[in-house]
This record gives C-alpha cells, structure tokens and sequence, in this order.
C-alpha cells in the first residue's frame, strides 16, 4: 500500500539531500516561469530536466501511475477543448496558417495550431513531475523548519508540514475504505464501468471530506491543550541546516526565471514565434 501513495518516501541521493525550502522556491519560481512563458525552446529545456530529475530521484512507475494517469486525462481534455473552441487560435497568434488536416468549416488543423497544443502539453511535463518531486522527496518536518529558517512564522510552517504528512493518510483512508467497498461487492476495479467507477469513487469521496474536516478538529483541539502558538519562537526536532548545494539551487531557479523574462523581450511577448522572418 504505501508504495502507492503521493508522499514522502525515503531515499538517498542530491534531490533528498536538498533544504525543503530550496525545493519548494524551486518548484514556485519554475513553475510560474513555465506558466507565463510559450517559449518552446524554453520549455522543452525544462521538461527534458525535469524528467531527469525524475528519474535521479528513482521514483517508480506504480508510486506515481494513478495520479500521472489522471493528468494525462485532464490535459487531454483540456486541449480538446481548447481546440474545440478556439480551432484559429494557433494561426492568430503565429500570424500565418499551413494547413494539416483540411476539415469541416473552421475545424482544420493548422501547423500552428499543433504548434500552440504542443506548447500547452509542454507546461504539464514541466510542471507535474517537479510537483511530484517535492511531494515526495521532502521530509515535512525537515521542511517546516526549513520555512522557519527563512523567515516563515512557525504556525504557517507547521501547517504546511501537517498539510504534507496528511496527503498520505488521506490516499489510505481512500484505499482503505475502497477496499471494504469491494469486499460488500461493488465493483470498483477496471472490469467495471467507467460512469460505474466514478460513481463509487464519489461515494467514498464525500465522507471521506467529512471525516477529513473531524479530524482537523480534532488535531486542532490537541494542538490548542498543549499550548501551540503560545511563544513567537519555538525549537524543531528535526532541523536541516541550507548549506551550499540549497543555495546553488535557489539561484538556478532564480536563474531560470530571470531567464523567462529575458525571453519576453527576444520574443517581444509570451510567445516563441518560428514563422517570424
């Protein structure tokens, strides 16, 4: 079970090494720069490292398949629709249109308009594997101390890390209670239907919020009896120090987004044209 869940798991190697902080600035700045940019060459740069990362890490396929496959499902979706409703969009935005596949009306394929889906789809591997990364390469109590360090008051630090540590308990009540389902037999694995599945899911979904939203509470109450947030300061039980290699990161992201901004004048805007003579 615990190989199937989205958290942190142990491991050795640079990515494991690195100050929570560093990371989570990495994976911010990264991602806003992949966001705003549509500079191909740029986004391909990113992709290409973010799946190296992804494999330095050793991450293993059936850890992350679930949540990769319902990403692929909805940037699937997403450029269906972006196409269904703007078929042209490619074609204004480049300035030209070289037809591909001549359809109905205004539904033809243009190179430009493959050109633009391919730079939408870019953005989903650039940014789902470095999210993935930090969840699961980051300790969250190295990671709380880590935000304190920089200047983050403690009670939102220790949010973010009993924000983390539930994301894997969360994934083995789902299990968990999916299982029971099975066993009073309904039929939630892939022999069913998929409306079928996506009905059961959300049976267990909506109580699951609930017990969720009880348990918040109640963690709240503890928190409150042993005097959490009495003292502006507090001390950590398991700190990591920013050496050298955090701050090396830092500045890459830095880098990378300062980059994208230079891009934005090359380019005068957010697009990478190859038409532009």
């Amino acid at each position: 079970m615990a190989n199937r869940l989205i958290g942190y798991q142990e491991g050795s190697g640079f990515l494991y090494r690195l100050s929570g902080a560093s990371k989570l600035l990495f994976f911010i700045l990264v991602s806003a720069a992949c966001m705003t940019t549509y500079d191909t060459r740029f986004l391909v740069l990113v992709s290409v490292s973010a799946l190296v990362l992804f494999r330095l890490a050793k991450i293993k396929w059936h850890q992350v398949s679930f949540v990769l496959m319902l990403v692929m499902i909805f940037a699937s979706l997403n450029l269906l629709m972006v196409y269904l409703f703007a078929p042209q969009y490619g074609d204004a935005i480049y300035g030209s249109s070289s037809v591909l596949i001549q359809g109905i009306g205004s539904y033809r394929l243009s190179l430009e308009e493959a050109f633009y889906l391919f730079n939408l789809s870019l953005k989903y591997i650039c940014t789902v594997p470095l999210s993935l990364l930090f969840l699961m390469t980051t300790n969250p109590s190295q990671f709380a101390s880590s935000l304190n360090q920089l200047g983050l008051p403690y009670k939102i630090a220790y949010a973010v890390s009993l924000t983390l540590r539930y994301i894997p308990d969360l994934q083995e009540d789902f299990y968990t209670i999916r299982r029971a389902q099975e066993a009073r037999g309904i039929e939630l694995s892939p022999k069913s239907s998929l409306f079928t599945r996506i009905k059961g899911n959300l049976q267990i979904v909506l109580p699951l919020i609930f017990s969720s939203l009880e348990r918040i509470e109640t963690i709240s109450t503890a928190m409150e009896l042993r005097r959490f947030g009495k003292n502006p300061r507090r001390s950590w039980y398991s700190q990591q120090r920013i050496h050298w290699r955090d701050y090396l990161v830092m500045a890459l992201a830095l880098s990378l987004f300062l980059l994208t901004l230079y891009l934005f004048t090359v380019n005068g805007g957010r697009f990478y044209n190859p038409w532009r003579t």
